[in-house]
């Protein structure tokens, strides 16, 4: 390709939950490339590799061309559909258990353990005496049980000082990575501030694995260049101020796409529908930009404090679960939220493994209930693993990296 066409190139990568797209973009001459890789759990520098060297081989660019990088994932949308995430613990400063029926605050917590400590400031910032003896209790045991920590203070967006405390102590203890409220928010509001923090708690080790291996594989490129992460409202953020609050990035995907749209079609006011491996994205173009949620993006139905584009974000997308509900009078088709790895995509990757599973259960007499249904991991680091119950730790030992029927499980 012509140099000029290849001087100063900017660099886009999308990791979502089935592909990894890249795209050589120039100001002047626009979309110069684009490939595609699957996105590979296991380890996502491969996906990002593979799509990378493909559109650098489609227009023959030296990356010496290459003048910035920028990051959007769907990643930390879908994990939040699907109810995903690691483990984390919660770590409330002068509330108590009451407040966690406001705002899907339970809801959201599920299973992961909280802890309620004496403490917080009031609105003008007067202080109540901050109670740590709980925490230093729970600590030793809890650092091997969750694989991140959140904290919230009574009005700690008035004075944080209890929230920092809390968090050296974890830091100290634990090694784990810690978000405190005001860290994400200047907005008053305890519990949904709380329930924002959890989320965020949860995203930081998927997002920090996902910015490594990126910057792994430019770095190991020769690509040495800024790399910028689209926010959730379609403006860009240093990767390191992602890696800390990842919960910024929820519909960056989505939100990269309404840009792109934008310029694509030239339309100042649109419907944008975003239609992806787990999750269908519907937002809307006014005036030309993006429009905003002032109330903070609904994601996997929790409204965060998040400053994010106005969007329904549904779980259902080309590979989401189908299922039979036959639980009432009549049976009905159920579709997502999970999505599943489909059965010809896992038979390309391991054919002998899943070929000859198949070929069994089609020769036996009776349909069976796990027919056609098979596990494997997805490449989870053993320390986001943390949490797991006696029983479903054993589970999860049994699955390795080649499919095993559920029916075997």
């Amino acid at each position: 390709m012509d140099a000029a066409v290849t001087d100063h190139l900017l660099l886009g990568i999308d990791t979502g939950g089935t592909y990894t797209d890249a795209v050589l973009f120039s100001e002047i001459h626009g979309v110069v490339a684009k490939a595609k890789a699957l996105t590979t759990r296991h380890d996502l520098s491969v996906g990002i590799a593979g799509a990378v060297e493909a559109v650098l081989e489609q227009a023959k660019a030296p990356v010496s061309s290459i003048g910035l990088v920028s990051l959007s994932t769907t990643l930390a949308t879908n994990a939040l559909v699907e109810g995903q995430g690691g483990r984390a613990g919660l770590v409330m400063i002068g509330f108590g258990p009451e407040d966690l029926k406001r705002d899907g605050l339970q809801e959201a917590l599920g299973s992961d353990p909280v802890i309620f400590l004496p403490g917080g400031h009031n609105v003008h910032g007067g202080e109540t005496l901050l109670d740590m003896t709980q925490l230093d209790a729970a600590l030793p045991q809890l650092a091997n049980q969750v694989s991140s920590f959140a904290v919230a203070g009574y009005f700690a967006v008035r004075n944080p000082a209890h929230e920092q405390r809390v968090r050296d102590r974890i830091r100290e203890v634990s090694h784990l990575p810690v978000t405190c409220s005001h860290e994400l928010s200047s907005k008053l509001g305890g519990p949904r501030r709380a329930l924002t923090t959890l989320l965020n708690a949860r995203l930081v080790s998927m997002i920090d694995r996902l910015i490594g291996a990126c910057e792994g594989f430019l770095q190991a490129r020769g690509i040495d260049v800024p790399m910028m992460v689209v926010r959730g409202d379609g403006a860009l953020i240093s990767a390191a101020e992602a890696r800390l609050r990842p919960i910024e990035t929820i519909l960056s995907g989505p939100a990269a796409s309404l840009v792109g749209a934008r310029h694509l079609t030239g339309l100042d006011n649109a419907v944008v529908s975003d239609i992806g491996g787990t999750t269908t994205d519907v937002a809307v173009l006014d005036q030309g930009r993006p429009r905003l949620d002032g109330e903070g993006a609904v994601v996997g139905g929790f409204r965060t404090m998040v400053e994010a584009v106005a969007m329904r974000t549904f779980g259902l997308g080309g590979d989401s679960e189908v299922r039979i509900n036959d639980r009432g009078l009549q049976a009905k088709i159920d579709l997502g939220p999970r999505r599943f790895l489909p059965l010809s995509l896992a038979a390309v990757e391991h054919e002998t493994a899943v070929i000859s599973v198949l070929e069994r259960q089609l020769r036996t007499a009776h349909v069976g209930r796990y027919d056609g249904r098979l596990a494997v991991r997805t490449g989870l680091p053993d320390h986001l693993a943390s949490g797991l119950q006696l029983q479903e730790l054993a589970l999860y030992e049994r699955i390795g990296a080649v499919p095993v029927p559920l029916e075997s499980l």
